[in-house]
């Protein structure tokens, strides 16, 4: 038991690391928030690229997030009802504007809130509804990127990104004119003079800068939530891993001990063989010899052994000596001897 005290601290401090880092993903991904929370509901005629966690900001500041999103009737139209949650200590009037914005480029959204006109010192209650007349949806970035396509395929990166924000932030109301923004442009397009073709095409596209945005909104949302679905996984198979990696560890303690038991051995086999290929470097000539010979010496031995897996062999002659009691062992001794008249004796 003393031995196993260690992996499982590490085990306990693995899970409680891993089970902290899965919590402040989640957190980030959801945008969860902390501390006492308002319920509203905001209508919107769309809501595309929207979704479940996204920012709600008043001034740029967080101060809430967006907690459902789903359909309500108004009148005998459809329109999006998406379900907020603002700080307790935020009071908003009633005559709130609530606007979804961009974030960021790559398409993420948060719901932008100001102060409207004829609130009369009235706020909102909670669970009160945001109605449509007060609300805005995004901008459509796909059409409005498609028609400065000419102009950003002249234009460096840097200055591709610069324009980019500048046209989202214009667009959305955020900062700036359109009057700025086009003397940004003009400043950006001043060497492609001999390019008047590229100019001309900007301003026709331009026409087209309708319908909705990023078309692959939807794309980007669901690889959020298939990250969410691998975390909650992992958290889920929590015991599985834990016993997997108890078990890698008993491996491991196992291994250890067999290269402990088979070092020693192993150590003076590689010796031996150090040996070996000594003296077989030291006779090189006799192994070269024998290597030779070989073949010639087993194809008599294959003759000798053909009618069977047995040797013939003839006794030829046999002699011998007694040595009679009371004779020395130099003195001459009868001796006997007898020939074989077997075949192959001479």
């Amino acid at each position: 038991m003393r031995g196993l005290a260690a992996p499982i601290v590490k085990l306990i401090v693995f899970a409680l690391v891993t089970i902290m880092a899965s919590y402040v993903l989640i957190a980030t991904i959801t945008n969860a928030g902390y501390g006492d929370q308002v319920a509203y509901r905001a209508q919107f005629s769309d809501v595309a690229g929207l979704v479940t966690g996204d920012e709600v900001r008043i001034a740029g500041v967080r101060v809430g997030q967006v907690t459902d999103i789903g359909l309500a009737r108004q009148g005998s139209d459809t329109v999006a009802e998406v379900g907020l949650e603002v700080a307790s200590d935020v009071r908003l009037p009633a005559a709130v504007q609530a606007t979804i914005r961009y974030r960021n480029l790559v398409g993420q959204r948060y719901v932008a809130l100001t102060e409207g006109d004829g609130s009369g010192g009235r706020t909102l209650a909670v669970d009160d509804v945001i109605p449509l007349a007060q609300t805005k949806p995004a901008l459509d970035l796909t059409t409005l990127f498609g028609g400065f396509r000419p102009l950003f395929q002249a234009l460096s990166p840097d200055d591709v990104n610069r324009l980019s924000y500048e046209l989202i932030q214009v667009f959305q109301g955020e900062g700036g004119t359109v009057e700025s923004l086009l003397g940004h442009v003009a400043s950006l397009t001043s060497s492609l003079a001999d390019k008047d073709a590229v100019i001309g095409s900007v301003i026709d596209n331009l026409n087209t800068v309708v319908g909705t945005v990023a078309a692959r909104d939807q794309q980007l949302s669901a690889l959020v939530v298939s990250l969410q679905e691998f975390v909650s996984g992992l958290s889920a198979d929590r015991d599985a891993i834990f016993d997997s990696l108890q078990t890698i560890d008993g491996l491991a303690v196992a291994t250890t001990g067999l290269l402990e038991q088979a070092r020693p051995p192993l150590a003076a086999d590689i010796q031996s063989l150090g040996d070996l290929s000594t003296n077989l470097a030291d006779t090189g000539d006799v192994l070269q010899g024998f290597l030779q010979l070989a073949p010639t010496k087993i194809d008599l031995i294959t003759r000798t052994a053909v009618n069977g897996s047995w040797f013939n062999f003839y006794l030829c002659s046999a002699g011998g000596y007694v040595v009679l009691p009371g004779q020395a062992a130099g003195a001459n001794v009868p001796s006997f001897g007898a020939a074989s008249g077997a075949q192959g004796c001479s």
